[in-house]
């Protein structure tokens, strides 16, 4: 089982419910926690460093977005993963997904390709050491930077909260896609982001759509085996 997550400790009062909000969610979207893992409140608490309550009001929070269940005791469970619930997922991200890569390829700056192409970096250097956990930060890094470039709030606000309930699916990813990555070849895990920037770095609206849509069906095709 993967380590859990290191938070740090919260002591400013004004910020505290939120910064306990934030780093939990964070924690939710990379895939930081098992599908069906309880979260006590008495744990979290001790993790962060804080009273009982900014962590009660982080699980409401997290439970009104439907990305934990919680119990009538105040504990909360991260979802546990379904086909149908990945399919349902991943169906939605690749037309609000595939929508925003389109209007990026469309608005995106040369400011935005350059920062674009240097978190591609960061993720094939992060493949080729092994290190799956920066690889999937710089894949989300990478995502959301082309979808920022579309200009539309909402968009990437629904792909926001898409990510977050996509995280149990993430841990899955990351557990099985370890021992492949550690031992190579890293070119699998690459090559679509290179298929990207190149339509992108042309401008051409429908191929950045349609390449990005594929790397979101590849993960969904690895996922689908793991689901039964």
């Amino acid at each position: 089982m993967q380590s859990e997550p290191g938070f740090e400790q919260v002591t400013a009062r004004a910020t505290i419910q939120d910064l306990v909000y934030r780093q939990l969610r964070n924690a939710l979207i990379n895939g930081d926690f098992d599908p069906g893992q309880t979260l006590t409140i008495s744990s979290l608490a001790g993790q962060f460093g804080t009273s009982h309550m900014p962590v009660r009001e982080a699980l409401r929070r997290l439970a009104a977005e439907t990305a934990l269940d919680v119990a009538r005791n105040g504990s909360a469970r991260v979802p546990v993963v379904s086909r149908s619930r990945l399919d349902d997922l991943c169906r939605a991200r690749m037309a609000v997904e595939g929508l925003a890569a389109e209007l990026g390829a469309r608005f995106i700056t040369e400011e935005d390709r350059a920062r674009l192409a240097a978190i591609e970096g960061q993720h094939t250097a992060a493949a080729k050491a092994g290190n799956v956990y920066q690889m999937l930060l710089a894949n989300r890094d990478f995502h959301f930077a082309i979808y920022r470039a579309s200009g539309s709030d909402v968009l990437v606000q629904l792909i926001d909260t898409l990510w977050l309930r996509f995280g149990p699916y993430m841990r899955m990813l990351s557990t099985h896609v370890r021992p492949l990555v550690e031992q190579g070849p890293h070119e699998p895990y690459i090559k679509q982001h290179l298929a990207i920037l190149a339509a992108i770095e042309v401008r051409d609206e429908s191929r950045t759509r349609r390449e990005l849509e594929q790397d979101i069906q590849t993960t969904w095709d690895m996922l689908k085996d793991l689901c039964h």
